[in-house]
């Protein structure tokens, strides 16, 4: 008889087990929604967060690490350290990109004009980036992300040249993922890179001038290796408000959203902040709607 009691309670409970669960999500939703009110949120393996829509995720987002040396300063650190931090957290902002349905990061990790700094500094963040891309060769392939270093690379030391070829020949057959790092880059000197090709070609009668259009020189720039060469987003860390020579063509209709935090510190709720302002704008892309 006792048994036959258990069977029925359990049968019983099989039962309301359905009518139940809306109560605990309703529950849970009303916890999400004070979370997504203080600006926070809690980031899926594949479903974006609560207040944010992966239809309106960007494609493509830029990103300048601004502030890796104060951030070292502020911490008491040597600057190297610094530059150390703010590789990992680019491994961890690509990450979560990625995760939230974006295909293509790309990074300023190294300006045309950074060659100016002290000597020291300079071999420091050759080094580092010979020493960190080498280490994360494995990484990358075993979550098939695509890595593609752009550039003038002219200084760039022949021991990091190596490295680099290394990592994009073998992470050159993944599509969904696409990590790309500006390495002695200018804006300025993509563009006139672009400019002598197309003349180049004009010469050798290749290309007529009413071939020239957007389109041909947007294949002749560098961003030429990622299926969306314009982003849809550049974040700019630790308070400045200005491109840097970076992508100046392929801003021209980027969101832009400065940061007062030091990249070191930009974590998973700076970067979900900049994608809810980014949600909530309305691109028109200059004609009205």
């Amino acid at each position: 008889m006792l048994s036959l009691l258990c069977f029925l309670l359990s049968l019983l409970f099989l039962l309301l087990l359905p009518c139940l669960r809306p109560c605990f999500s309703a529950k849970g939703s009303l916890k999400d929604k004070k979370k997504i009110d203080k600006g926070t949120y809690v980031v899926g393996e594949e479903e974006p967060p609560k207040g944010l829509r992966r239809e309106l995720m960007p494609r493509h987002v830029a990103v300048i690490m601004d502030g890796n040396r104060r951030w070292a300063k502020q911490a008491g650190l040597l600057t190297s350290q610094g530059y150390e931090a703010g590789a990992k957290r680019l491994i961890e902002f690509a990450e979560l990109c990625f995760k939230l349905g974006i295909n293509t990061v790309s990074a300023f990790a190294f300006s045309t004009e950074n060659w100016e700094r002290h000597k020291i500094e300079v071999k420091s963040l050759m080094y580092l980036f010979q020493r960190y891309l080498k280490s994360k060769i494995q990484f990358f392939q075993s979550k098939e992300i695509r890595v593609s270093v752009i550039g003038n690379l002219a200084k760039i030391p022949e021991s990091l040249l190596g490295i680099i070829t290394e990592i994009e020949d073998a992470t050159k057959s993944y599509k969904k993922k696409h990590l790309i790092l500006a390495i002695d880059y200018s804006g300025r000197f993509d563009i006139l890179r672009a400019c002598k090709s197309i003349v180049k070609k004009s010469e050798q009668g290749l290309i007529r001038e009413e071939d020239v259009d957007e389109t041909l020189l947007e294949r002749e720039l560098q961003t030429k290796c990622t299926e969306f060469p314009s982003p849809d987003l550049l974040i700019r860390t630790s308070g400045e408000q200005r491109i840097s020579n970076f992508f100046l063509w392929q801003l021209a209709y980027s969101e832009l959203f400065f940061s007062p935090v030091l990249w070191p510190d930009f974590d998973k709720d700076k970067l979900l902040e900049a994608l809810a302002s980014y949600q909530r704008r309305e691109r028109r892309f200059g004609c009205r709607v």
